[in-house]
């Protein structure tokens, strides 16, 4: 009999209690910020993460997980008795990390023979944060339900590459030193109180709209998501530490569709370090062109 088993990355943001309830393992990223290296998820959560934040003026930065990483990685999953490991990972064009799972494959089976049977069946998240946090939470709910491992692997080719994110930046100081934004585009920004909403579709970030001001976010964040998603289908509304844009998101939500976010995902360090902690947006399984 074979033994399935959900892994991902910390960049997913699943909850801990998502983690705990459906034996979801997750990797977590190393981050430097202050000169000192921390591990997300073991050092501190979310909330201790954006405390860090505001005692240092330098912006956080991630390291990728290695493929030797990996390979010890499947070497504990292969000693615990699985025999199919389901990875879903942190966007491929952001992260050399998804690369790394795949070429550690090879070098598992050259090192450790003695496991012929084991398999790796990992997937490119294709974004950050809820994009793939939501898939990785369904796909162990299916584990649960006697779902097979085809059955799993191949719900996750079809929702993966349309799942969807539009977000708010608040303060583009993160984005434009991470590189996420040009430096000058978000100096501009700041100078004419330009805020971005920026869309995660397909490995790209890019900008879908500028609004003048914080108040106009929501309103284009909401209709934007509404010409988007699959009608009918459950969204999730994605923040950082600011409460009061989740709540105005989610009630802009809820009266455009009549009905609320399934799921609520606060972003951790491995997405904060690069758009910062003042975020708001939605997430959601875009509908078939």
């Amino acid at each position: 009999m074979r033994k399935i088993q959900i892994m991902t990355d910390s960049a997913g943001d699943i909850s801990v209690a998502d983690e705990k309830q459906h034996n979801i393992s997750v990797i977590p990223f190393p981050v430097t910020l202050g000169g000192k290296s921390y591990t997300s998820r073991v050092d501190f959560d979310n909330e201790g993460f954006y405390a860090l934040m505001a005692e240092h003026d330098d912006i956080p930065t991630t390291s990728q997980i290695t493929p030797f990483q990996f390979v010890d990685i499947y070497l504990q999953q292969a000693r615990a008795g699985v025999t199919d490991l389901i990875l879903v990972l942190i966007n491929s064009k952001g992260s050399s990390t998804y690369d790394n799972s795949v070429q550690a494959i090879r070098l598992f089976h050259e090192d450790y023979p003695e496991y012929p049977d084991f398999r790796v069946h990992s997937f490119d998240g294709m974004g950050y944060n809820a994009c793939y946090g939501v898939p990785v939470v369904e796909a162990a709910k299916m584990l649960e339900a006697g779902a097979g491992v085809e059955e799993i692997c191949a719900w996750l080719e079809d929702v993966l590459p349309r799942r969807q994110v539009y977000f708010g930046i608040y303060d583009l100081k993160y984005a434009a030193r991470s590189g996420r934004i040009p430096t000058a585009a978000a100096f501009l920004g700041n100078k004419l109180n330009l805020k971005p909403v920026m869309k995660i579709f397909d490995r790209e970030i890019t900008t879908a709209a500028k609004c003048r001001g914080e108040k106009k976010l929501v309103e284009k964040i909401t209709q934007l998501s509404l010409s988007d998603m699959e009608p009918g289908t459950p969204y999730q509304v994605v923040y950082g530490c600011d409460e009061s844009c989740l709540e105005e998101l989610r009630a802009a939500m809820k009266e455009a569709l009549g009905y609320e976010a399934d799921a609520v995902y606060q972003i951790g360090a491995a997405v904060a370090a690069n758009a910062g902690p003042r975020v708001v947006g939605v997430a959601f399984t875009r509908k078939k062109d």
